[in-house]
């Protein structure tokens, strides 16, 4: 008796063995190798990524992820492993998209096509790393455009490293250089401090915060004495140096505040950086005019977009947004609206009178200012890297959308005018033509 209950208890041990052996195997397959119908189980129910125009980017078809527009907005959309999103938009909104939602950007496909186009046809050309673009609603912040180059496509996200997989216009920090000169500007004419006519002189090297200060230089040949508006049409560091010598540093740190610099985006959900500015103890003489030229002080593209938006959008600074439904943001008053349309005709002219045939069109009214700044490397600014930017708006007189552009280490014409201008004036030809819109040729003297 006492042998058949020990072979009957050994045989229970047995079988309790195998299904805890069984349990911890299925555990291990559904941690390490989800079945395939789970898979498509998970994958069916996701929700739809789609433009504001109605394309699809992102949509479940036979149990598999997939990206109709390709490598259109790639890095914005960015892809999901096998049951849950890993980069971009698939990962920020995952948990809405899991529970069978869709989610609607504010891109406009038509638009971010121009706009990687233009960036295609720039970046190899000029030898550079890479570029990226944002074009802004104005009106109401919606990002048509956020585009990098070079381009991911998320249907083979496995062949491509963590770089290409990034969304630069919104993550990368960057020093943009004389771009901040136009948005300075105005900040010192709602102050009172300069009008378009006011006169300085201007040396080619100026010597600026006294004994431990530093001296500053101009790239371009100009005259000894410019206006304000010629500041801006020759990018004038000394004539810059001028504008801000009276303003005071904690009011003129405030602007960049108000403005977007140096604070987080109330963006919901989705990631984006901050840039930095100098802390305001450190606001001497040498610092308030560095930032005056956007030296020592760093943005992201998405951050310059919002801040030159208040320009086109008479003053009204507005959050920007990507996800339609996701609220309208913050909206501020920073410049009077008379001052935003002085500064936009200043910058229409820095283009008509300073670089026409690479920013302009003929016809057209453009407006914005080109920036050159030196790198960062190895703790000194480099003499051979550079980021060559952008920043406008057209058309100048009653602004639909804003553009900012940033191309980095560019090995052939590196300089903002040579670069990031043509990439703004191809984006605006591409719009201005879709949206039908005819050019103002001059009026004869005859008439």
């Amino acid at each position: 008796m006492e042998v058949k209950i020990r072979k009957r208890s050994r045989l229970m041990q047995v079988i309790a063995l195998l299904l805890f052996l069984l349990l911890v195997m299925s555990y291990a397959q559904l941690e390490w190798n989800v079945p395939q119908s789970v898979k498509k189980s998970v994958l069916q129910s996701r929700g739809t990524i789609s433009s504001a125009d109605g394309k699809v980017l992102a949509r479940s078809v036979d149990g598999a992820r997939v990206y109709p527009q390709g490598s259109l907005a790639g890095q914005v959309v960015g892809m999901m492993g096998t049951t849950e999103g890993l980069e971009g938009l698939e990962f920020a909104y995952n948990r809405v998209l899991e529970s069978g939602e869709d989610v609607q950007l504010t891109l406009d496909t038509r638009v971010q096509a121009a706009a990687e186009t233009a960036l295609a046809k720039a970046v190899p050309a000029h030898r550079a790393d890479y570029g990226t673009v944002v074009v802004m609603e104005t009106r109401t912040g919606r990002v048509l455009a956020a585009a990098t180059y070079p381009p991911f496509d998320p249907n083979k996200w496995r062949e491509y490293g963590q770089d290409a997989r990034r969304n630069r216009p919104f993550l990368d920090v960057y020093e943009p250089g004389s771009v901040i000169k136009g948005l300075v500007v105005a900040a010192a004419m709602n102050e009172g401090l300069t009008t378009p006519t006011t006169t300085y002189d201007t040396p080619m090297r100026r010597h600026v915060g006294g004994r431990w200060g530093s001296v500053i230089g101009d790239a371009v040949d100009h005259p000894p004495v410019l206006t304000t508006q010629q500041v801006l049409r020759y990018s004038s560091n000394v004539g810059m140096s001028h504008i801000v010598e009276h303003f005071p540093s904690e009011k003129l740190y405030g602007y960049f505040q108000q403005l977007g610099f140096g604070e987080n985006l109330n963006m919901p959900v989705v990631s984006t950086a901050s840039g930095k500015l100098q802390p305001l103890r450190d606001w001497g003489d040498l610092v308030r005019t560095t930032s005056a030229f956007g030296q020592g002080m760093s943005t992201t593209n998405l951050q310059l977009a919002a801040a030159y938006n208040t320009l086109a959008n008479d003053g009204l600074y507005i959050t920007p947004r990507l996800v339609e439904g996701s609220g309208q943001g913050e909206r501020r008053e920073i410049l009077r609206p008379e001052v935003a349309r002085m500064t936009r005709k200043l910058l229409q002219t820095v283009i008509e009178e300073g670089i026409p045939g690479q920013a302009g069109i003929k016809g057209y009214a453009l407006a914005g200012k080109t920036g050159t700044a030196q790198v960062v490397v190895g703790n000194r600014y480099s003499s051979e890297v550079y980021n060559s930017t952008f920043a406008g708006f057209f058309p100048a007189d009653a602004p639909r959308v804003t553009v900012t552009v940033m191309v980095h280490n560019a090995r052939v014409n590196h300089h903002g005018s040579q670069l990031a201008a043509p990439i703004y004036r191809e984006i605006a030809a591409n719009l201005l033509s879709a949206w039908g819109v005819t050019p103002q040729l001059p009026t004869s003297k005859n008439e």
